[in-house]
Parts: C-alpha cells; sequence; structure tokens
C-alpha cells in the first residue's frame, strides 16, 4: 500500500528536497501551499506534476483539519515557518504566529482527526542562541537570542506536550545551518555565493556582510531531508540533533566561495552594521551521536563540496544555463 504525506512549506528548499524523496521512496506526496497571488513554485518545478499541492495555512485551523480529512496522509512534516531570523526582529508577532502558534494548530488538527499520524517538526539550532555548552545536544538547555529562535523553542515544547499529554507519534528534528543552490538570496550562504558568482562575471565588485565571526555547523539540505524521514520510520517519536560536528566562520565561508573562483574575498568584502542582528549568535556546533547511533544516518557533503556546489550552481544560473533556482 503506497503510503501519503503530507509536507507543510513543500515550496521551500527542504520541502522541495523532500518531496524528491518521498516520491523515490514510492510515496503519494501532498504538499500544503498558502493562497496567495505570488506562490513560488520554482524549487518544485521539475517534480510539480508528481505532488499534489493543495491550499491551507498554518494561520488557520479549519483549513489543516480540512486538509488532512481529504487526504489522510500518514506522515506529516511541518517545515512551514517564517524562517528567516533577521526578519524576525522586524516582525516578531508575524514570526510566532506562524513559527509557534501555527504548531499548535496543526498539532490540534492532527489530534482531532487522526492521532494515529505521525508528525515531524522542524526544530532548529537556533533554539540554542547563546549558548551553555559546546558541542550541542538533545539535552543541552535552550537560550535563544532572536524571535526566531524564540517561537522555534515554542514549537519544539509544544509538540512534547502533545506526544507526552495525547500520545501522539511526534518527533522534532533540532537540524543545524543547512543549506544548498535552494537555499533563499537572503540567507547568508547563498548571499556570499550568488555575490560571488556576479562579481566573478564584472556584474557586481563588493559583498556586504554582518559578523564575520560567527560560526555555524553547515551542512547539505539534500543530506538532512533523509534524517528527516528515518525519524517517522521509528518505533517511537524523540528529538534528534542533526548536523555535521563541524564548525566554520562566515569568514571561511566567504574564503574557500571567493577562492573556488579563483577571486580574494578580502578585495571585495565590506563589513555593513545594517547586517549586524541585536542579539548575535556566535557559535553553532552540534553533536550528532544519536542520530548516528539510533537512526543510522551521517551528512554525506563536506563543507567545501557545499560551498563550491553553491557557488557553481549560482554562476550556472546567472549565465542562463540554469533555471528554477533564483
Amino acid at each position: 500500500m503506497t503510503k501519503r504525506a503530507l509536507i507543510t512549506g513543500i515550496t521551500g528548499q527542504d520541502g522541495s528536497y523532500l518531496a524528491e524523496l518521498l516520491l523515490e521512496k514510492g510515496y503519494d506526496v501532498i504538499g500544503m501551499v498558502r493562497r496567495s497571488s505570488t506562490v513560488n513554485f520554482e524549487r518544485i518545478a521539475h517534480i510539480q506534476d508528481q505532488v499534489r499541492c493543495v491550499p491551507g495555512d498554518l494561520l488557520d485551523e479549519v483549513s489543516m483539519i480540512d486538509l488532512l480529512r481529504t487526504y489522510r496522509p500518514e506522515e506529516v512534516y511541518n517545515l512551514a515557518a517564517q524562517s528567516f531570523v533577521q526578519t524576525s526582529f522586524g516582525q516578531p508577532v508575524l514570526t510566532g504566529e506562524t513559527t509557534a502558534l501555527g504548531v499548535t494548530r496543526l498539532l490540534d488538527a492532527i489530534r482531532l482527526v487522526d492521532p494515529e499520524i505521525r508528525v515531524y517538526q522542524a526544530s532548529s539550532s537556533e533554539m540554542f542562541g547563546k549558548v551553555r555548552e559546546v558541542p550541542q545536544t538533545e539535552t543541552t538547555p535552550f537560550h535563544p537570542r532572536s524571535p526566531y529562535g524564540v517561537a522555534k523553542v515554542y514549537g519544539h515544547w509544544i509538540l512534547v506536550n502533545y506526544r507526552e499529554s495525547y500520545g501522539l507519534h511526534g518527533t522534532s528534528g533540532i537540524l543545524f545551518n543547512h543549506e544548498s543552490p535552494r537555499r533563499g538570496l537572503e540567507f547568508v550562504t547563498r548571499k556570499i555565493t550568488h555575490t560571488v558568482a556576479k562579481i566573478k562575471l564584472g556584474r557586481v565588485n563588493e559583498l556586504r556582510l554582518g559578523n564575520l565571526d560567527a560560526k555555524r555547523d553547515w551542512g547539505f539540505a539534500g543530506d538532512y531531508v533523509d534524517a528527516m524521514w528515518r525519524m517517522l520510520q521509528q518505533d517511537s517519536p524523540d528529538d534528534y540533533v542533526v548536523c555535521t560536528g563541524e564548525t566554520h566562520s562566515v569568514r571561511e565561508f566567504c574564503e574557500v566561495a571567493f577562492g573556488h573562483l579563483g577571486l580574494n574575498w578580502e578585495d571585495h568584502v565590506v563589513i555593513d552594521e545594517a547586517f549586524m542582528w541585536p542579539a548575535e549568535v556566535d557559535l553553532l556546533v552540534g553533536d550528532g551521536a544519536k542520530a548516528r547511533d539510533k537512526l543510522g544516518w551521517e551528512p554525506k557533503t563536506s563543507f567545501e563540496d557545499l560551498v563550491t556546489m553553491m557557488v557553481d550552481a549560482d554562476l550556472d544560473l546567472l549565465e542562463g544555463r540554469l533555471a528554477g533556482l533564483a
């Protein structure tokens, strides 16, 4: 019998890679999309005829109840959120409505329609924020440093609450930074690779960035969605840190990206206070032992391969050789 999965946020980076993975595994894939005059299907354009995109919204519990009743998925992957940290400082209430309360609405809809549904919640390493220990594990205390991080902590704990209160098979993936050529241009990694490609082509000459010393645990999104799927195949729900276990600074990211195209980053990078956060997160690096031991999951893509993959994809995109990622 064909398994059916619902993905919220299917048009995003993670949603598109997860949809590909589930289709390869023979799933019937349903994608929840908000009704909008500007829905962007570019990331799933190549598989759009293989998935069903249906309207629904994390702000509207009734829409999710109707969706669950109509399509009866066995698995739900909640990837939808206001997911840009810098935006969360300017729109903290909207971020809370979608990224925090939206999780509650979805869980409540599942509880009412079919409590046997297995649900994956996209938690985030930003929940650790001002870290209490290095590296971070599933038991490291949270100290979020942005409205986004705070909202993700709420979503994480409300999932635990529904798991313990109602017996839902709810699992949380605490994913560290994961990037790809499908990353939005507003994120620092894609901003770097896209601008490096433009500099190489002579279209611009500078890249304006904030804190070059911020360190992150960067992996490839295509690897990380496999961990999500593995979590929902477990007999019991749990929480898992998903990471590479390596940390690299924004400066290192620049060095690799510019160096890949034979450029010196110091000739082009300009520090701009406008890109500093009110409260910075300085060091995130995870300990993925639990995911490795229980899920049999390990990252396959190195930091250098990730950066150069993104630079090459942006060069192809800007030269018109690649469609669907702008």
